[in-house]
């Protein structure tokens, strides 16, 4: 009898453990915590925390929306432009160039394809740190730097790059560009390859040109991975912080290389002032959200396949 209870009470918990309506919960239950800790309670703390006045751990005083009052400064403004035509350049950019590249190495007429997207993605793998350092020393102020002694080949006089807004501008570009264009490569590349082959043979058979082809098939075919690369890169664009540090380090002349999320740091660890961090932070969101919406409807994101 003994034996046949055990038998019972353990197949009551395999039958519970099996149950079709249990299981998906224990499979979902890690990220589900993993969400909430990670997650959902840092945001909701932020939210707390931009309507308070933190002087330290445990010492937050309700101040209502003063951050917000106080936020919109000339220092933010300018974060907040440095942003949008960081950003702006950086979906440019990153959109078109590695398209292109793409397109040439999907084509069949490079040679060793294999490796030019192992030469273009390998920028990927490199330290931000390292990367920033080897930019800074190249767009150096001194008329020894290697991108002054370029312009001098030209006539051109030595720029103080890192000094003013569009060069700086130019060189975080760049720097991106050079960081991120293989990754974006490979994206491409793999929607590229995923278009049915019988597309481009029936096109050259009616008589369409390579750029036909490019705007009526390939284009078309990769709509998909073209919206999921602009997206990651406007988020990329507004949520850039450690270029601009490696590039500027503590050396940023009247904020000139300073974006959102470098404020945000700046107010929040330098000047100790973590509800006015948290409001930045929730700007810096409501942004972001509002940017990709609009993308995405652009785009036709939403619109129902006939």
């Amino acid at each position: 009898m003994n034996d046949s209870l055990k038998t019972g009470g353990s197949s009551k918990k395999r039958s519970f453990l099996t149950n079709p309506k249990v299981v998906p919960y224990v499979f979902v239950a890690p990220f589900i915590i993993f969400f909430l800790i990670i997650y959902l309670y840092p945001f909701i703390s932020t939210i707390l925390m931009s309507f308070q006045r933190i002087d330290g751990p445990g010492n937050a005083q309700f101040i209502g929306t003063d951050n917000y009052r106080k936020l919109f400064n000339r220092n933010f403004t300018q974060a907040l432009a440095t942003t949008f035509r960081y950003a702006f350049w950086d979906v440019v950019v990153l959109t078109i160039i590695p398209l292109i590249f793409a397109v040439i190495l999907n084509s069949g007429s490079v040679k060793f394809p294999a490796f030019f997207k192992s030469l273009y993605f390998i920028p990927a793998l490199t330290s931000t740190i390292v990367v920033g350092i080897v930019f800074r020393l190249a767009f150096g102020s001194l008329p020894t730097a290697p991108a002054n002694r370029v312009l001098a080949l030209f006539g051109r006089q030595p720029k103080d790059w890192l000094m003013f807004a569009d060069t700086g501008n130019f060189v975080l570009i760049l720097l991106t560009l050079w960081r991120w264009m293989g990754v974006n490569i490979i994206y491409y590349i793999s929607g590229l390859q995923a278009i049915p082959v019988d597309l481009y043979e029936a096109a050259r058979i009616d008589g369409a040109s390579p750029v036909q082809e490019f705007f009526h098939i390939s284009l078309p075919g990769i709509r998909p991975v073209l919206i999921y690369v602009i997206t990651i890169t406007v988020l990329g664009g507004f949520s850039m912080f450690t270029e601009s540090v490696a590039l500027w380090a503590q050396n940023n002349p009247g904020g000139v290389g300073r974006t959102i999320v470098g404020y945000m740091y700046l107010m929040g660890f330098y000047k100790s002032n973590m509800g006015m961090a948290s409001a930045v932070g929730l700007v810096l969101l409501g942004l972001v959200l509002a940017v990709n919406m609009l993308q995405l409807l652009a785009m036709g994101f939403f619109r129902k396949e006939d």
